[in-house]
């Protein structure tokens, strides 16, 4: 209970603000004989600014909970069509499950038209550290597949951006799973 309030204060105190500001300005309004019309442009110019405090208190609260020197994003791409069609993405990262997403049409349509879809984003302290993702899908044949890539990778002081692939290998007819580090 105590960390929603905690996420929700910005918000609640920007529309008392709002509320508070609007009705003294509505207040000095009738006093000074100004028609609604004005008041409006004024409730209007204040909502435009409450809009923004918003917006700068998303950036900040994003700075504060994912500082640059230990965050770590991850994205899955997909190349593949014939192979595999994609149902899930599950990811652990040093035996920790963090994330998982099941998959609508819509989405692996725009996957599979080169898209890119944040998988995670979280921090991690730097070191050494293991990242296994595991995918599942319908395979050739219409056979259920599933397939899981590890990278152990260094966590250095900047942000760490990592990428799993997933790729039709015309090789063997197979799709193949990796997960690749940015530089």
């Amino acid at each position: 209970m105590a960390d929603y309030l905690r996420k929700q204060l910005p918000a609640l105190i920007v529309a008392l603000l709002l509320v508070f500001t609007a009705s003294v300005s509505a207040q000095s309004n009738r006093e000074s004989g100004n028609d609604d019309a004005a008041v409006a442009e004024q409730v209007e110019a204040l909502k435009k600014k409450v809009i923004r405090l918003n917006r700068d208190l998303f950036i900040l609260e994003e700075d504060l909970l994912f500082p640059a020197n230990t965050q770590v994003a991850v994205f899955v791409s997909v190349d593949t069509g014939k192979f595999l069609e994609l149902d899930a993405v599950k990811l652990k990262v040093d035996d920790e499950i963090v994330a998982s997403h099941l998959y609508t049409e819509r989405q692996v349509t725009a996957l599979a038209r080169g898209g890119m879809q944040r998988l995670y984003i979280g921090n991690l302290k730097t070191g050494r550290h293991q990242i296994t993702a595991f995918v599942e899908g319908v395979g050739p044949e219409q056979r259920p597949y599933k397939q899981a890539a590890s990278l152990e990778f260094e966590k250095g002081t900047g942000t760490a951006a990592l990428e799993i692939r997933v790729e039709d290998r015309s090789s063997n007819y197979q799709p193949s799973v990796s997960i690749l580090e940015w530089e």
